[in-house]
């Protein structure tokens, strides 16, 4: 029969089911996070308590049996809130705890095929923030952006901006998932906003944007509209490079003179 475990949406979460999975030698297992889980009728889940240790025993073992980068892309895969996320790592991780001889990346595998597709879709998405994430500064002094990206990319964005920005302090926040970076200077957090006022339709809210920010704002967004030569305009080709749904990071696009 199979066994369902129901965890917190935590990296250390899902490792610690893995390590219930063998701990306990369940033969079909599906791991699920506690947001995403309903009960069935003759359901009998085991809702797994994280435990950091159990979890850092996991992902040390599976690095041993595996290639050098591979454990970061089953995190990614994790990170990518598809439907298919967690049964895509418990294949590969029980192919390779399986193989006498360690995971190899035989992509005629499907899980293994699987694990690379999605890898490639994450880092699109994080090249992505990397080129439209929009700073705007606010009365705080703090250069603040709001994202609200496909998958959950978050965790894999902040040291970009750390090294680009690293003499100021900024705040990278994701209102689909509502928690963020902040960058005080010195050290990088991730945090959780309390205020419901910050934001306005998943954007900034202008009463809380610097008066200076403001100004450069409508001079930005004046300017870009002035050098715009219509007859030159090819839609299809600036779709291409700047996706319609990427739109509302860009005051440009969203700011009217």
């Amino acid at each position: 029969m199979e066994q369902t475990l129901v965890y917190d949406g935590t990296r250390a979460g899902f490792f610690t089911a893995i390590f219930e999975i063998y701990e306990r030698k369940v033969a079909e297992a599906t791991i699920l996070k506690a947001a995403n889980y309903s009960k069935g009728l003759f359901d009998e889940p085991r809702f797994v308590i994280t435990d950091e240790l159990k979890a850092k025993r996991v992902m040390e073992g599976f690095k041993r049996k595996s290639p050098k980068g591979i454990l970061s892309m089953l995190i990614k895969v994790l990170h990518s809130e598809l439907d298919d996320a967690e049964k895509v790592v418990i294949e590969v991780i029980r192919k390779a705890f399986k193989e006498p001889r360690g995971l190899r990346m035989d992509y005629r595998n499907d899980a293994i095929l699987r694990m690379k597709q999605i890898n490639k879709m994450m880092g699109r998405e994080i090249h992505r923030m990397h080129a439209f994430v929009r700073f705007q500064k606010t009365i705080d002094d703090i250069y603040a952006a709001t994202i609200s990206p496909d998958f959950d990319v978050i965790p894999f964005i902040g040291d970009h901006f750390e090294k680009r920005y690293a003499d100021q302090q900024w705040l990278i926040y994701d209102t689909k998932r509502d928690y963020g970076l902040f960058y005080d200077g010195e050290s990088m957090q991730t945090v959780t906003l309390n205020n419901a006022n910050w934001v306005s339709s998943h954007q900034i809210s202008d009463s809380i944007l610097a008066e200076d920010e403001q100004m450069f704002q409508k001079a930005w967004t004046g300017y870009f509209h002035a050098t715009c030569i219509q007859e030159r305009k090819n839609m299809r080709l600036h779709l291409q490079h700047v996706p319609h749904r990427y739109w509302k990071y860009l005051p440009e696009k969203t700011k009217i003179n």
